[in-house]
């Protein structure tokens, strides 16, 4: 099971574990933190799915912008920025401005978001850094 923080259009947001998770598909299925009630998620109602170390995270950590010299890059460098105004800035492979999404990984090692699913149609400005 994932563990996945799933960030709406409408600014809302839901912390859950997924199973099933495709960019291949239209929808996949979320099992709440607690209740465990499983609900179905369509992707047009995405901003983006984070999936992450754990749910709670570091309220005072600021993930990284900047990629450390000595890391290995796996794909291409990509600053992404939101709609909204988040910007989220990692690699990506498989980016398709035709293809409804693709997933980044965030440039900080440390950060609490091992990748992220993002929504194409969400997107304000991608560019290649």
């Amino acid at each position: 099971m994932n563990k996945v923080v799933v960030h709406f259009v409408g600014g809302s947001i839901q912390k859950g574990y997924t199973s099933d998770f495709s960019m291949n598909r239209t929808t996949f299925h979320l099992a709440g933190i607690e209740d465990h009630k499983t609900e179905i998620i369509d992707f047009h109602k995405l901003k983006a799915v984070f999936f992450v170390k754990d749910f709670e995270g570091n309220p005072k950590y600021t993930d990284s912008k900047d990629f450390d010299s000595s890391q290995t890059v796996y794909g291409k460098k990509y600053r992404v920025l939101f709609r909204d105004g988040e910007e989220v800035i990692g690699t990506g492979v498989g980016y398709n401005p035709n293809k409804p999404g693709f997933f980044l990984t965030p440039c900080d090692p440390d950060s609490n978001i091992l990748r992220a699913f993002v929504n194409i149609e969400f997107i304000s400005k991608i560019e290649q850094i």
